[in-house]
């Protein structure tokens, strides 16, 4: 595990009611003991739906504790919101990345790996790997 703690994970999505259920799913499959660091950012700060550079900055102060922050998306302007919050340099932890992965099960991936004492680098690559998860 990194000195700076565990990396922290914030699912972004359109929906609130989609973000927190993943992370529960994603902490309730991560097992017993204490997990990673995990915050929702869904919908927009009125409860509708879309997503919200505000909510996304918070939950990414809320999770970091300076390992790095994993940010799994649902859709594409979400994806667009986490990059122009990059790109901006001053909003997001730093060690803050995007990781291109499938929202739920990249979420599980992500949150047991970094419970585990995975890196941000081991983190990202669980959740990526995802992709090659076959349900046939």
């Amino acid at each position: 595990m990194s000195a700076g703690g565990q990396v922290g994970i914030v699912l972004v999505s359109h929906s609130a009611a989609v973000a927190s259920s993943v992370a529960e799913l994603a902490r309730g499959l991560a097992g017993g003991g204490a997990t990673a660091p995990v915050a929702a950012a869904g919908g927009t700060p009125d409860g509708g739906l879309g997503t919200s550079s505000e909510l996304i900055t918070a939950a990414a102060a809320e999770v970091d504790g300076g390992a790095g922050v994993a940010l799994l998306v649902d859709l594409g302007s979400a994806v667009l919101t986490v990059k122009t919050l990059l790109a901006d340099g001053d909003e997001l932890p730093d060690g803050a990345r995007l990781v291109d992965a499938p929202f739920v099960e990249g979420a599980v991936a992500a949150v047991v790996t970094a419970s585990a004492g995975g890196d941000l680098d081991a983190v990202a690559a669980a959740a990526s790997e995802a992709y090659g998860y076959h349900k046939d």
